[in-house]
């Protein structure tokens, strides 16, 4: 019997890479998926398809699963609350939603146009409200529900060319976490999943030096989607009731735990502070607690295991 059997479970994203991945592991695992996934182009900048949805749904209902197909936007908050519609009338509930669906506008911060910022933000951050929001309401009055979420390391970290990415993505972290605290009384949970993997999306970040091609051949060859769903899915399983508000990695056949931000120095001053004694003391004394600004790659240094 699997972790999620009788469960139904929306996965967004799910034509390609993780959301695919975590599609087909959550029928494997019983449960019953709407497989939503616009069908459009890395950048979002198309209509999309509805064959990309409908043909993971096939492959799940060809297994032996149950699945139904979802074209719709995650951008629209009438679309996914048509999502949420349809599982309850094709499958007669809800209990979970897998949230992998986004899109790259890479580029410098000082090149940046309105349209990549907005563009990022909308199907990241409030893709991620649409479907919390369209949901919460029916995890609070069945008390289940579980969120898996994604950020990523562009943002928990930071990524040279992905303001708009890491500002979604860390934004998504925000919205994880108080989901999570205010679920809790409702046994409501929310986690987030920061994956290493090689996808359609990862695949379109330019390679400009010797460097980062051998990087991402590790990437290609060492992490990938199917390893992040397993997460996913047992975030999504009823059985990992007591996690919660948690934000995850997956590098390979790496399970990560992150840190969440907490004070690790202070200063206090009774006569209070002036700029001038926090340039010559306060910050020259907490000086060696600060964080440098390398990329992920100098926080995880070492080949994927």
């Amino acid at each position: 019997m699997g972790v999620l059997e009788g469960k139904v479970v929306l996965v967004t994203g799910a034509a390609g890479g993780i959301g695919k991945e975590c599609a087909l592991l959550a029928a494997r695992e019983g449960a019953k998926v709407v497989v939503n996934d616009l069908g459009g182009s890395v950048g979002g900048g198309d209509e999309g398809d509805a064959g990309p949805a409908q043909q993971t749904a096939n492959e799940i209902n060809a297994a032996g699963g149950h699945a139904v197909a979802n074209s719709e936007s995650v951008t629209s908050m009438a679309s996914v609350q048509g999502m949420i519609q349809q599982a309850m009338d094709t499958f007669g509930g809800l209990h979970a939603i897998i949230n992998p669906a986004g899109i790259l506008r890479d580029g410098m911060f000082h090149k940046m146009t309105d349209e990549d910022w907005d563009k990022v933000i909308e199907v990241h951050l409030r893709g991620a409200y649409n479907v919390s929001r369209a949901s919460v309401e029916h995890f609070r009055g069945q008390q289940e529900g579980s969120y898996v979420h994604f950020t990523s390391t562009s943002g928990l970290i930071g990524n040279i060319g992905q303001a708009n990415y890491a500002a979604a993505k860390l934004g998504v972290m925000g919205l994880s976490r108080i989901l999570a605290m205010e679920g809790a009384i409702k046994n409501v949970r929310s986690n987030i999943i920061a994956p290493f993997a090689w996808t359609r999306m990862i695949a379109s970040i330019p390679i400009k030096d010797e460097a980062s091609a051998l990087r991402v051949e590790r990437m290609k060859n060492a992490m990938r989607a199917d390893q992040v769903a397993q997460l996913a899915i047992a975030l999504a399983s009823p059985e990992a009731k007591d996690v919660t508000g948690q934000i995850f990695g997956v590098r390979g056949n790496e399970v990560v735990l992150f840190d969440q931000p907490r004070p690790i120095r202070s200063m206090a001053k009774v006569e209070g502070w002036s700029p001038r004694s926090l340039l010559d003391v306060a910050l020259p004394a907490m000086k060696n607690s600060f964080f440098d600004a390398g990329a992920s790659a100098s926080v995880f240094p070492y080949d994927p295991i």
